[in-house]
């Protein structure tokens, strides 16, 4: 299952992300890190849909292997998140902007999501684990 962590920069993706992989047995893949080992900043329209495809292949060779995946990233566009095609979606819907204006700019919120966290708690990580765990049962 390709699980999606998105939400504006700032917005406590990597942070939720990095406290819930362990917790459901998941490969994890951060954007940045991504980014980085492509050497590839652009943050254009072009570029952010090309980092959806690239999570993208990380994200379905963890599926092909039987193992969930948790993605974090921005992801900020219907295009982006079609590009990335998620099974299952949380949006971190914490923050009204975040630190980058063309990003806040171009961030489309999202239609659909399977979970969305408006606020920050303590054990966030631990009610959405049970929410995956319901949805893979379904």
């Amino acid at each position: 299952m390709k699980i999606l962590v998105m939400g504006l920069p700032g917005s406590g993706k990597t942070y939720l992300s990095q406290k819930l992989h362990p917790i459901i047995n998941a490969a994890w893949y951060n954007a940045d890190r991504v980014r980085s080992m492509a050497n590839d900043w652009d943050f254009s329209q072009d570029g952010r849909e090309r980092q959806a495809k690239r999570m993208r292949v990380f994200a379905d060779f963890e599926k092909s292997q039987g193992r969930l995946v948790v993605c974090d990233f921005v992801c900020p566009t219907k295009r982006t998140r079609a590009a990335f095609d998620p099974d299952f979606t949380i949006w971190m819907n914490t923050i009204e902007k975040g630190r980058y204006e063309d990003t806040n700019n171009l961030f489309e919120k999202p239609q659909r999501v399977d979970f969305c966290v408006n606020e920050w708690s303590e054990d966030n990580h631990i009610v959405i684990a049970k929410e995956i765990s319901n949805y893979k049962k379904d």
